[in-house]
């Protein structure tokens, strides 16, 4: 069993995931950046200036605070404004993945293609064969 687990640990796409997680979370810590330092307020601008994260409608009448937080502590709310802004958080972090992969596979195509145009070199055999062949001719 053991023998098992060092053969799955030194295999690369356990490594590849563990590097791709840990960029995935650097990664979110930049989008997240994004949405609620530059995204969101010009979309809060847009429907009245106010902070979509604060947007939320009271479950409780012991509920009396404007701010989502303070909301949270006096009882139960309906957050949809956190709601939406996580949504264009990830429609935003879908969209870039989807940029990258649609990078990578165009690039992939291209390779794969230059590969096909170039001629196969003939094997070493071959090469051998040939020059021995016309050796012989000459003679």
């Amino acid at each position: 069993m053991l023998k098992e687990f060092q053969e799955f640990i030194s295999k690369g796409n356990v490594i590849d995931l563990a590097v791709g997680i840990i960029i995935g979370g650097a990664f979110t810590l930049i989008v997240n950046s994004l949405v609620g330092d530059i995204v969101m307020p010009v979309v809060g601008t847009i429907f009245g200036g106010f902070d979509f994260s604060n947007y939320f409608l009271p479950l409780s009448s012991k509920v009396t605070a404007t701010t989502l937080a303070e909301a949270k502590k006096q009882g139960a709310v309906f957050a949809y404004g956190n709601f939406i802004t996580v949504l264009i958080n990830f429609l935003i972090l879908a969209f870039i993945i989807f940029l990258m992969v649609k990078g990578v596979n165009t690039l992939r195509r291209r390779l794969v293609a230059e590969k096909a145009a170039q001629p196969t070199p003939p094997a070493p055999e071959i090469v051998l064969l040939t020059e021995i062949r016309d050796l012989l001719s000459k003679k």
